[in-house]
């Protein structure tokens, strides 16, 4: 993935370029049809994806909870933490995507492991509003863990 794509997502926008480079080794981009089922409740969650274009709803026990568009990103705690989902994505219109596995991420921390602490720790500071109780554009938390 060309690490100045990353930029455009506001989720990377503040990493530098040579971060962002070493970042962009660990992504890879997806095209996902409408009406596809990206993450399902329950299941076991291993990436993160940043929405490049298109629309996406967040389900949980079958009710819309949430809207997602270009620049959202959920699914980080799974980078993170593991564990299972606790709310299903469906996309609403076609969909790209980049995505981020924890895979890659441990990567980065074995290859580049000042680069994977920045990504941490970006991440971290994404999930913290959610924790404080104040909205944020994840779909990843404790309320809604895709």
């Amino acid at each position: 993935m060309d690490p100045d794509q990353l930029e455009q997502i506001p989720f990377f926008a503040e990493l530098t370029l040579d971060q962002r480079e070493h970042v962009a080794e660990a992504c890879a981009e997806l095209e996902i049809e409408e009406g596809a089922t990206l993450l399902r409740e329950g299941d076991f969650g291993y990436a993160m994806f940043a929405i490049t274009s298109g629309v996406a709803e967040v389900h949980r026990n079958g009710v819309v909870i949430r809207t997602l568009g270009p620049g959202d990103v959920f699914g980080e705690i799974a980078v993170l933490f593991s564990g299972q989902r606790t709310a299903t994505v469906v996309a609403r219109t076609p969909l790209k995507l980049v995505t981020v596995l924890n895979r890659g991420v441990w990567h980065l921390d074995r290859e580049a492991p000042e680069v994977g602490a920045v990504l941490r720790a970006k991440i971290a500071e994404h999930l913290e509003p959610v924790g404080a109780g104040s909205e944020s554009a994840t779909a990843d938390s404790d309320r809604e863990n895709p």
